[in-house]
């Protein structure tokens, strides 16, 4: 149910302007009381004045290709919000050529605007200059005479901006947002020396979410460079031949599934398996390897609350995932510090996260993660977590885990074959040094979240207070 804001209550004047309608439905609608709120400030300027355009880039002939030296990252309107952009698809440069509106640039403000997750708003980082951008996504561009950019993406990502940007959704079973439809949106102006003060955390969390990027992709380089396997970072895995009219000999009980057989997954495993190694099996005896207890969700508010994250989100930035009360579920749904998580059920497709890994440490411990993960937590103090992480982030890693997948539509791991799966031990020297690397970029970003917390506090307050 639905109520009013205490510290935006109804008032009379709302009741004029609509007609002394009596229901409750406009009132507590959560755009509408967004705007009346923000009319009680001294000064607002529309989001179409302080901005040099609001567009897409329509319609564009989508050709792919796997080689880095003909195509650009694409970032479709999931992608924006990803943590890791190493994964992309790759556009074909003549496509991408063929719009001069598809490339970003750092600073705008992304807004998706199409489907059900229409109304959700990040910004371009640093790392994303150049990339290509689908044309469901709204790139609002900051006049850099009027506003600051962090500014004014920190206004529209807040508490204030996206009910009103939710506002001018429409549509019934496909909902869109256009550039005109949030023109008017009412920006309220701070001072200069509030605005540049969020400008710069803002800013300061878009370089350790590049500093962060730049950590785990330099880790994983280290890893397989250090165990004499650096050919494994360019596997160009489609670029080799298909996985068709091959022998297997010696089979025995444990599958008899080809894929699992997969002749490029097991020249990776043979690569892997040539230098010493523990298979991850031994490593995770003391630990845990295996996917979470069933369980069923109920949920609770954030004050009661933990907040789950599933396979989908799990990938953000920062997840939104929903409240749920922790003593009616199991107690795995807390991870132990440095447990690697690997998305375990799902289908095959490229883009989909089926065997992709992420890291549980720092902030992220203090949420709850679903069944949908097989919890990798190393049982020995000298192959941690931390490096665990480096090689099951690597495109080596997850073609090794798509290979070990059963099932139908839906696909797991199997787990005498998990078990198996070679890890390069490298010396110790380097274990400490590539650990050291992952950890530090995971500070990185829990610095950044930090930065963005307070910019959107600063915010908040500075609003709250002008509008008394």
């Amino acid at each position: 149910m639905k109520i009013a804001d205490l510290d935006n209550p109804v008032r009379a004047g709302w009741l004029a302007e609509q007609g002394f309608r009596l229901d409750a439905r406009p009132y507590v609608s959560q755009a509408y009381a967004a705007r009346a709120f923000l009319r009680r400030l001294p000064r607002t300027d529309p989001l179409g004045r302080v901005t040099a355009r609001i567009f897409h880039p329509g319609r564009v002939k989508r050709q792919w290709t796997t080689d880095p030296a003909y195509g650009v990252p694409f970032l479709g309107s999931a992608d924006i919000f990803e943590a890791d952009l190493s994964w992309l698809p790759l556009m074909a440069t003549a496509a991408f050529k063929s719009n001069s509106n598809l490339p970003l640039e750092p600073g705008w403000t992304l807004i998706t605007r199409s489907g059900m997750t229409a109304g959700r708003v990040t910004c371009a980082r640093p790392g994303m200059a150049g990339y290509a951008c689908s044309e469901d996504v709204l790139r609002v561009v900051p006049d850099p005479a009027e506003i600051p950019s962090g500014y004014l993406y920190a206004f529209l990502a807040s508490p204030f901006g996206i009910p009103m940007i939710k506002g001018g959704i429409y549509g019934t079973s496909v909902r869109h947002i256009e550039p005109h439809h949030i023109a008017d949106l009412p920006v309220p102006r701070l001072g200069d020396e509030v605005e540049t003060r969020i400008h710069e955390l803002m800013e300061q969390a878009a370089e350790l979410r590049e500093r962060f990027q730049a950590g785990i992709v330099g880790a994983t380089r280290d890893l397989f460079k250090s165990a004499g396997l650096a050919h494994l970072l360019d596997l160009r895995w489609h670029d080799q031949p298909r996985d068709l009219d091959f022998e297997v000999h010696r089979l025995g009980p444990t599958s008899l599934r080809a894929l699992n057989y997969s002749p490029r997954a097991q020249r990776i495993l043979a690569e892997l398996a040539s230098v010493p190694h523990r298979t991850l099996g031994d490593i995770c005896a003391g630990g845990s390897l295996r996917t979470g207890a069933r369980f069923k969700r109920v949920d609770a508010d954030p004050e009661h609350g933990i907040r789950l994250i599933g396979q989908r989100q799990a990938f953000w930035l920062r997840p939104e995932g929903r409240w749920i009360n922790a003593s009616r579920a199991p107690a795995d749904i807390r991870q132990a510090d440095e447990t690697v998580l690997v998305a375990a059920h799902g289908t095959l497709g490229e883009t989909e996260v089926f065997a992709r890994s992420i890291f549980v440490t720092g902030r992220w411990l203090d949420f709850a993660f679903s069944q949908d993960f097989v919890r990798v937590l190393s049982g020995q103090e000298d192959l941690p977590g931390a490096y665990l992480y480096a090689l099951l982030r690597s495109e080596a890693a997850f073609r090794m885990l798509r290979s070990m997948s059963v099932g139908g539509k839906q696909q797991e791991f199997h787990p005498t074959l998990l078990r198996r799966l070679p890890v390069p031990e490298c010396t110790v020297s380097d274990r400490r040094r590539i650990a050291e690397t992952v950890r530090g970029a995971f500070r990185d970003r829990d610095e950044a979240d930090r930065k963005e917390d307070q910019a959107m506090a600063l915010l908040d307050e500075a609003v709250r207070k002008a509008a008394r």
